[in-house]
């Protein structure tokens, strides 16, 4: 009889570990979130602080009344996050403050370069833009409890990310800014549709693809050893990749494109873990590319602006080669905050932060930004691979790749691996749609990773 109740006395001494620990995982997952994010506010606080000090010799109280709310925002969307999902990733929410906050401090560095102050600075609309995207963050983790709620909508959001991205080809409203017509414009209010049908397009991927799987991924003919799909299977891809040709062509946006089409790629590939699928999808898109360099006078601008930047230093190339001098200007270490010339480049709060951060933070201080977007994109991916459920692993994995994808032609454009596109840096850069879009993203890992944590094991193991 001893050996009996030896078991069951050991059996329940476990349950009663186990149910204590699920019990202090929230608070402990809590109280870690809440210490990082602190961390990242004092860092961006600090690095506005230091660019006071250098470039005006004193404090400033510009930013403080959007400053204020930007943090209180933060403060908030923490509190909702851990009553809607308190089994969510402690690490994800943090390192997108970061990397905003530090995107603030820079900005502002390039508004005092450019001596331009109070609510005409980029820095200031740049604070309640992010706190407009905070805001949508709570709202979407308010609204979507479940995830699985978007799997009903598979097709209705495809139809939608459709709409927004030929709404800016609509007269009256369409914009064209930079040459790119990518904007809508009513009123006083601009903002770029494309931003939000990334999402959109994720979530339809992400269904359309769990629903038709099977025949995507096990029917075909072997070619030197790898799989290729059916003629008949292969509409979706060449939907999708006249889609990408169309920004391409009718919107005049290389990067978008280049993202979109990516964006399905990568999704199709973890769906079937097809090789023939990435080997045709390049193929398409390179040979649309090296189609549309020699018909499009535009693209074939970008591609001879990254093969030689220094034939027109003065010219087309000028934003390009004012970046690179820039980086090379910051060296390992940096000129340090405040002490470089970041506002010689065109366009250095957007689309070439990056360089800018290059130059005042040098090769150490971009490393760290960028190991910041592979610790936010690996989180992502580990909540897909962790995933209970199809839908949620594909959603999850091909929003983690949309900031990656994001992050490599950015970086990639600047330092010239690949021909520089318009889009920006995740969070640092300047711009509202671009905030609003991927804070979004956030609350949906956020919510996604609260689902997979949510299940006994998981929430031990935490």
């Amino acid at each position: 009889m001893s050996e009996p109740r030896s078991f069951e006395k050991t059996r329940t001494s476990e349950t009663v570990l186990q149910r204590i620990t699920a019990l202090r995982a929230p608070r402990l997952l809590l109280t870690l979130e809440l210490a990082l994010l602190l961390l990242a506010v004092a860092i961006g606080v600090a690095a506005v602080v230091i660019v006071d000090l250098t470039v005006r010799g004193a404090l400033s109280t510009e930013l403080l009344p959007a400053g204020v709310v930007f943090v209180l925002a933060l403060m908030a969307l923490h509190i909702t996050i851990r009553r809607i999902a308190p089994d969510a990733d402690p690490l994800i929410m943090p390192i997108a403050a970061f990397l905003n906050s530090v995107g603030i401090a820079m900005i502002y560095r390039i508004d005092l370069a450019r001596e331009v102050s109070g609510w005409e600075s980029t820095s200031v609309r740049q604070l309640v833009w992010s706190t407009v995207a905070l805001v949508a963050a709570m709202a979407v983790l308010l609204l979507i409890r479940n995830h699985m709620v978007l799997f009903r909508y598979t097709y209705l959001t495809g139809l939608a990310a459709v709409i927004l991205l030929l709404l800016p080809m609509l007269p009256g409203i369409g914009q064209t800014i930079n040459g790119a017509r990518v904007w809508i414009h009513i009123g006083s209010f601009s903002f770029q549709p494309g931003e939000i049908a990334k999402i959109l397009l994720a979530v339809f991927f992400a269904g359309y693809l769990v629903r038709n799987r099977d025949s995507l991924a096990m029917v075909g003919k072997k070619v030197l050893g790898i799989r290729f799909p059916r003629a008949r299977d292969l509409g979706p891809l060449l939907v999708f990749w006249l889609a990408a040709m169309s920004v391409l062509v009718f919107q005049r946006d290389l990067g978008t494109s280049l993202l979109y089409f990516g964006l399905f790629l990568s999704m199709l590939y973890l769906a079937t873990a097809r090789i023939g699928w990435i080997i045709l999808g390049v193929g398409l898109f390179l040979v649309g590319g090296l189609v549309a360099s020699q018909t499009l006078s535009y693209v074939g601008d970008r591609f001879a602006n990254w093969l030689d930047p220094f034939a027109d230093a003065h010219g087309a190339s000028y934003q390009m080669v004012q970046g690179l001098f820039g980086m090379a200007n910051g060296g390992m270490t940096g000129t340090g905050l405040g002490q470089g010339y970041p506002d010689d480049t065109p366009l250095a709060q957007s689309d070439y932060i990056v360089p800018s951060l290059g130059e005042e933070l040098g090769l150490i201080g971009l490393f760290v930004v960028l190991a910041c977007y592979l610790l936010l994109v690996g989180r992502g991916l580990r909540i897909g691979f962790a995933g209970h459920d199809d839908f949620g692993k594909l959603l999850a994995s091909g929003l983690a790749f949309s900031i990656a994808l994001q992050v490599f032609i950015v970086v990639g454009g600047v330092t010239r691996v690949i021909p520089l596109t318009g889009l920006t840096a995740p969070f640092l850069a300047a711009g509202g749609s671009s905030l609003v879009s991927n804070w979004i993203i956030i609350a949906l890992l956020i919510l996604l990773s609260g689902s997979v944590r949510s299940r006994p094991k998981l929430v031990i193991r935490a």
